[in-house]
């Protein structure tokens, strides 16, 4: 891949953030005049030192690597104001840069999302371990005896963007599964991230894990996600997270095999039976609460014999939401202000305060829409009748689909995961909310007393 591809993807440029061995950020200019070569030997030595580390946190129990959660969570705290003034300058670039109100939101870290990021720790460390785990196992009619383990994945790599929360979350999940990490958090976060991999090193350290459990090659910039893409041997798993040129960058060029987060074009649909009060109320939690996140409802469907368009149109404009709509939703609309949608608008995953709005009269028409338009994040379905639920879930073919809730239910946290690395679309291994068993592949162990093959 160019370095020209994984630029238009991230749409940022080269960081210098430093957080473990290697060039500081003074040294910027020495890192640029790097050979292809030089970069290549340097990244390498990283997974190396990676995959060391990750035989070490193999065979840590859990109460060490609860013991390592628990450290982070009290160095993040003991360095919240640091943490907060390195965001508040990659927040003002990504102001003077244009960086748009979505990107921003997710770059900003406040005292209440550290907060929440010490306490999705503790909740990992308060689940059980997943390494160990018997998936299945029997005893042959001759003797042998057979156990399916979940083990840890090995040397995990991330690339990512403007989401310094996905530092501290994949460390996280990769320590309490037995993995080391590899961060490429993009330019856009290289402050912030700066400071949270030293803080989540030298707490691993602490406590006698190894500190290269957690690494970066921000360092090598756009060369350096490069070469972290093709180590396939040394980078056991690659996990893209963030938006769809990105995502399809990396799927596209990477050697190294690939979980494959997705962009959420989100769907509701309101059948003739729901709720008023009920649809008012999870359309502005789906689509107000934080629109830039994945999980946010994108296209609203209504059945036409549905009575709730009116209050539910009105309440989402009073929230400041633009809607974009079909002629049948703008003649049920008189009074509402509206804007004629297109086929891209069905497409867009807006990550904004804006709404496609169409009007359907079947719910095979629903289910159709979500089939032609949706990437397969979150469907949801608003109805009283237990069949129309029934044929939605059984129809709807996504990672997540909901019956009478807001769709920003999908996300690690809430589903008592503790914490995820992204929301898989894909269908191989991992789908949905990826936690911590999604971090781990399987081991056979046979266990026989002289048993031969006849």
């Amino acid at each position: 891949m160019t370095e020209a591809l994984i630029h238009t993807a991230e749409n940022s440029g080269t960081t210098a953030a430093q957080a473990q061995p290697g060039p500081s950020a003074g040294q910027a200019s020495a890192v640029d005049a790097l050979s292809p070569a030089e970069v290549e030997a340097a990244v390498h030595a990283i997974a190396d030192r990676s995959r060391h580390a990750a035989r070490r946190m193999s065979t840590a129990n859990r109460a060490w690597k609860d013991r390592g959660l628990r450290a982070v969570g009290a160095a993040l705290q003991e360095n919240v104001q640091a943490i907060l003034a390195a965001n508040a300058m990659d927040v003002q670039r990504g102001k003077d840069n244009g960086t748009s109100a979505a990107l921003l939101d997710r770059l900003t870290l406040t005292e209440a999302r550290v907060a929440g990021l010490v306490s999705a720790l503790e909740n990992l460390a308060n689940l059980p371990d997943p390494v160990g785990n018997v998936v299945r196992g029997q005893t042959l009619p001759n003797g042998l005896r057979l156990r399916q383990v979940n083990v840890p994945m090995g040397v995990v790599a991330a690339i990512y963007e403007a989401r310094p929360n996905v530092t501290v979350d994949i460390a996280g999940l990769a320590l309490k599964s037995g993995n080391a990490v590899i961060l490429r958090g993009g330019s856009a976060a290289e402050a912030t991230n700066q400071v949270l991999v030293r803080v989540l090193r030298e707490a691993l350290e602490s406590v006698g894990l190894p500190a290269d459990a957690v690494q970066t090659v921000d360092q090598f910039g756009r060369a350096g996600a490069n070469v972290l893409m093709k180590a396939r041997g040394r980078v056991d798993v690659l996990i893209p997270r963030g938006g769809r040129d990105l995502i399809q960058t990396v799927v596209t060029n990477s050697a190294v095999p690939v979980i494959e987060t997705g962009e959420g074009n989100v769907h509701i649909f309101i059948d003739e039976s729901a709720d008023e009060n009920m649809a008012v109320e999870i359309l502005l939690n789906a689509k107000t609460q934080r629109p830039s996140v994945c999980n946010t409802v994108e296209t609203l469907l209504v059945h036409s014999g549905s009575t709730v368009l009116p209050a539910v149109a009105t309440a989402l404009r009073n929230a400041g939401v633009r809607l974009h709509v079909d002629h049948r939703i703008k003649a049920a609309l008189p009074g509402v202000e509206t804007e004629a949608a297109t086929d891209a608008d069905w497409a867009t995953e807006y990550m904004d305060l804006d709404l496609a709005v169409a009007m359907v009269d079947t719910l095979d028409e629903a289910v159709q829409h979500i089939r032609t338009w949706s990437t397969g994040h979150t469907e949801a379905i608003l109805t009283n009748h237990l069949a129309n639920a029934e044929r939605f879930i059984a129809e709807v073919d996504s990672a997540a689909v909901i019956v009478n809730a807001s769709t920003r239910f999908t996300d690690g946290g809430e589903l008592g995961l503790g914490a995820e690395v992204g929301i898989s679309t894909q269908k191989l291994h991992a789908r949905g909310p990826m936690g911590l068993t999604e971090l781990t592949t399987t081991k056979w162990i046979v266990q026989g007393e002289g048993q031969v093959r006849g």
